[in-house]
């Protein structure tokens, strides 16, 4: 896992959770794992728009800080579990928060990315837009390939 240079200094408990779940998917793998979500081909398909290489990189971090317990059974082929530890499970009260929360403001939220994405122009193409100059490029698709 790769060790930042600058030590980090936790000063108040926000940055010490964030450290923890932080993460694209932290949070998303906790409630996977609650739920019974465990083996790794498993976690991949409930999350098929993360890859492969970075789900692996946060189950060892959330490992790392003693979040999950990986077991690995000596069978082949090899198989490998991923549980909570006591110190996760007491983080599921923050995860059944959120997860309150998502489902509280769940239609809001499809309404306000409708509105966006109504608000954008329609090319039937791609659009790139370059920040420095303002030029607009428009990406093939694959109909006008």
């Amino acid at each position: 896992m790769y060790e930042k240079k600058i030590p980090k200094e936790f000063t108040c408990g926000m940055a010490v959770l964030m450290e923890i779940i932080g993460g694209k998917w932290k949070s998303y793998l906790i409630y996977l794992i609650k739920n019974g979500v465990r083996r790794p081909a498993e976690l991949q398909r409930a999350m098929p728009s993360a890859s492969r290489r970075v789900l692996d990189l946060q189950l060892r971090e959330l490992e790392f800080h003693g979040i999950i317990r990986r077991v690995i059974y000596p069978e082949m082929p090899p198989k490998v579990e991923y549980y909570l530890t006591s110190f996760g499970e007491s983080m599921l009260p923050v995860v059944a928060s959120m997860e309150e929360w998502g489902l509280k403001y769940m239609d809001t939220f499809k309404t306000l990315m409708e509105e966006k994405k109504e608000a954008l122009p329609e090319t039937g193409k791609g659009v790139i837009k370059q920040i420095k100059t303002g030029k607009v490029f428009d990406l093939p698709t694959a109909a006008n390939q």
